[in-house]
Order: structure tokens, then C-alpha cells, then sequence
């Protein structure tokens, strides 16, 4: 059975500065996004788990980062697929907290790992056969929502009001889900963009939204070739970010047939595919 919240954990962390303004040295406390490493692991009836990957995450919504991780990594399809959501099975072990065990209803393939396994926290992946996995396992995107040219320059306002952790840290990307009129429906923050949007996508999947067809994707920095794959896999049609995207971001988003919009600053931005979804007149 699907636990509904996990344990809090804390995702600020205090720590003592040596601040220098305008030449003046003082002494003083500082918050500082906490970062720690979680183990994702994943494991059919009678399997014993095994270990997916590890990320570098900020603590909080560990479930939907675990969940979300596998569903966007295509190791898993849809919310049928997760039994449970839990902390590490061993209650003894010192970093239990850190290890996320998702129990699957179907034997886990663990060749699965190698075949889909795309990103990792440090690095991504490039070449035309990687695009041309994801274009399979993901399919042509719907059509999707107009969104107006007012509604993509609100959101990146609408995103840091609901950054509660970046408000005392400063240290923290974000990803944030619209509607087509820039309701904002959630946001999650992470030390990583990509956790981020995958704590995004574990919270869709688990609640049984996907594919999220009729929504917007915004996410702070750029918007790289694993955010457009990760997009896919949920989805969303219209992905903005608020700085570039690079050329293999570009290319996978125009043969999914997804909208990328850069640049989301101030009065303008920048539309790098599918522009068609995007009305300019409003």
C-alpha cells in the first residue's frame, strides 16, 4: 500500500558565514539548501530490490522523487505499476532515510537499468540513437493547449512565489506545473533541476494524472536534453524554461513535437519549436 506522506525531513541546513560587505567583515548564520544522496531502488513480488540509481537530492517528497524517477526513466509505465513507496526495508540501517524502495506490482527487469538508464545527476547523454529511443518509448505528444504570450511571461513570477526553500537559501533550482491560463498547480525545488521535475512527475504519476497533455512545464536554468526527455515521458506539450536550451534539447523537442520556450525574462522569450501552440496576439 502506498504510504501518503513520508517522514519530514529537513531541507535547510544552518551554517556559520564570514559575510564582507562594502569591505566590513562580520560574522553571522546562513541557510543553506541541504543536499544528500538517495539511493533509488525498485523490486517486483518476491524480488529482492535493487538499486536503480543514485542522486544528489534536497530532502523532501522522496517518494515522488523515487516514483517520478523510474516513470520518466521509462522503467515503469504508469501508476498500476507502483504497489508501494518506502523508506529502506532494513528500519536499522544508519541512512534509511535515504533510500527509496518502490515495490512494483510486475517482476522488475533489471536489464531495464542498462537499456533505459539516459542521465545521471552529473551528465547527460547525446547521439541521434539516444533521441531515437525516446522518441519510441515516448510517442508523439498531443497537441495540447494555445497558451497565451501574457500567461508564458507570468510564470516565472508565479514559480518563485511558490519557492518557499529558495526564499532562505537562494541555492535551489525549481519546476513548476501550469495550466494553460498559468494557474500554478505545483512546484517542487531540488539542489538538482531534473529532481525536481521528476518529484513533479512521482507526484502526477502516483495521483494518476498522467499524461499531463493540457499542462505547462516551467523550469529555472536551462533546459537541457534529459528535462525535454523527462517532459516527454509526462506528457507536456509546452516546456519553458528562463535561460537556453542547447542544440540536442532542441532537436529531441521538435521530433517529439513538444514547444520549447526560452529566455522567459522580463517582457520577451524566445520559441524554439512548435511555435504553433503559442498565440503572440495575446
Amino acid at each position: 500500500m502506498l504510504r501518503p506522506a513520508a517522514p519530514l525531513r529537513r531541507n535547510v541546513t544552518t551554517a556559520g558565514v564570514i559575510a564582507v560587505r562594502d569591505g566590513a567583515r562580520s560574522e553571522r548564520p546562513d541557510r543553506l539548501a541541504t543536499e544528500e544522496p538517495m539511493e533509488i531502488r525498485a523490486g517486483g513480488p518476491g524480488q529482492d530490490a535493487v538499486s536503480v540509481s543514485v542522486t544528489m537530492r534536497t530532502p523532501g517528497h522522496d517518494f515522488e522523487l523515487g516514483a517520478g524517477f523510474l516513470f520518466t526513466e521509462g522503467l515503469i509505465r504508469s501508476r498500476s505499476d507502483v504497489v508501494s513507496v518506502n523508506y529502506c526495508e532494513l528500519p536499522d540501517q544508519e541512512q534509511r532515510f535515504n533510500v527509496v524502495t518502490v515495490r512494483l506490482s510486475e517482476a522488475f527487469d533489471q536489464e531495464a537499468i542498462r537499456r533505459n538508464f539516459y542521465a545521471t545527476s552529473s551528465c547527460g547523454i547525446c547521439g541521434k540513437a539516444s533521441l531515437e529511443q525516446v522518441e519510441v518509448r515516448c510517442g508523439p505528444l498531443r497537441p495540447g493547449p494555445i497558451v497565451a504570450r501574457s500567461t508564458i511571461l507570468s510564470l516565472p513570477d508565479a514559480l518563485r512565489a511558490g519557492q518557499r526553500v529558495f526564499e532562505q537559501t537562494g541555492g535551489l533550482h525549481a519546476a513548476g506545473l501550469f495550466d494553460a491560463n498559468g494557474k500554478l498547480l505545483g512546484v517542487r525545488e531540488d539542489v538538482g533541476r531534473h529532481n525536481a521535475v521528476d518529484k513533479l512527475a512521482g507526484q502526477a504519476l502516483l495521483a494518476g494524472d498522467t499524461p499531463l497533455a493540457d499542462r505547462v512545464l516551467l523550469v529555472s536554468g536551462r533546459v537541457s536534453f534529459e528535462i525535454v526527455q523527462k517532459a516527454a515521458a509526462m506528457g507536456v506539450p509546452v516546456l519553458c524554461a528562463v535561460s537556453a536550451p542547447p542544440s540536442l534539447a532542441v532537436d529531441a523537442a521538435g521530433e517529439l513535437g513538444m514547444t520549447v520556450v526560452g529566455f522567459v525574462r522580463g517582457s520577451g522569450f524566445n520559441v524554439y519549436t512548435h511555435p504553433e501552440r503559442i498565440d503572440l496576439r495575446r
